[in-house]
């Protein structure tokens, strides 16, 4: 009996858990520490100093001399030309974005029927992507070259005078010649992301829906734009903020001009912090620009979710 009696408390003590190693913790503090203060130095630091030139009086070389408070964001607001900048941002990032969209998903949808040479097309599709902004910006400001340029060729073999040929200089055609350039460069993306959507898609599901009698649009309305809504939603966000921060092919191609035709806000940003010197002014329009981004972003991101819920 007293073994018995002695041996169970010696069983308690066997199946007692052991309590971890302090080790692992903070082993794995020590691998997240980096992310974390790449993340305060990048993202937090940088909020912060913007925040702070907005309500003072900053130049690029003497930035928070003095408290400003409400006056440059008055002043701001009561310019013209930045609030123009402001819708006009907001009209080239919706433009542009759902052009990309539509040539994109179709460019997807072409891709998936040629399978022998989907391989060869993806990656002339990478080749935009791959090429830098400012190469892209010259590239296209050379096509509209009214001086002997490809659209000139073009125009000019169907009997267009080569003079009136010159949609850079126009204040018309200025931002769509900036928006076509912007929507080449980008598509790609597009096609892309939704065509690895695609490549997912249950193939029993499309045979199915064949056998029904599903085909062409119907086929795509009713099953594959249903399986790849959230990827096609995400996909137009991606492309909408990337619209919003447009700023080399402006710079390369226009310089903002004729007059204020293509001055968008990231433009009027770096006129304000690398020609005026003013980053007090630069950081207020960089929030009334986040601001702008949020509003037209955030229906999206819903949207997004909501298609990525009823999809799982």
């Amino acid at each position: 009996m007293a073994e018995i009696a002695l041996s169970r408390p010696l069983a308690a003590a066997t199946v007692r858990p052991r309590r971890p190693a302090p080790g692992p913790a903070w082993a794995h503090r020590l691998f997240v520490a980096p992310s974390v203060l790449a993340l305060l130095v990048l993202g937090l630091y940088p909020l912060l100093f913007i925040v702070a030139a907005a309500f003072t009086e900053s130049s690029l070389g003497k930035p928070f001399q003095a408290f400003a408070g409400l006056e440059t964001f008055e002043s701001v607001l009561a310019d013209a030309d930045i609030t123009a900048s402001l819708w006009r941002s907001v009209a080239y990032a919706l433009g542009v974005s759902a052009a990309s969209l539509v040539l994109g998903v179709a460019a997807a949808l072409a891709l998936q029927g040629a399978v022998r040479s989907g391989s060869i097309v993806r990656t002339l599709l990478l080749l935009p992507l791959i090429t830098p902004p400012v190469i892209v910006g010259t590239l296209w400001k050379l096509v509209y070259n009214p001086g002997g340029g490809l659209l000139a060729t073009v125009l000019g073999a169907a009997g267009v005078p080569r003079e009136t040929i010159a949609p850079l200089s126009s204040t018309a055609w200025a931002l769509p010649g900036v928006a076509l350039a912007d929507v080449w460069e980008w598509t790609p993306l597009i096609a892309l992301l939704v065509f690895t959507a695609l490549l997912s898609q249950d193939a029993a599901v499309l045979e199915a829906a064949r056998l029904d009698g599903a085909h062409g649009w119907r086929l795509f309305r009713s099953i594959t734009l249903p399986a790849i809504g959230g990827v096609v939603a995400a996909a137009f966000f991606i492309r909408l903020v990337l619209a919003f921060k447009v700023f080399d092919l402006v710079f390369m191609m226009t310089s903002g001009g004729p007059g204020q035709a293509t001055t968008t806000t990231s433009y009027v940003i770096y006129q304000a912090a690398l020609r005026e010197f003013d980053v007090g002014k630069a950081a207020v329009v960089t929030l009334l620009l986040a601001v702008v981004v949020t509003v037209v972003t955030v229906p999206v991101v819903a949207v997004t979710r909501k298609l990525q819920s009823n999809h799982g």
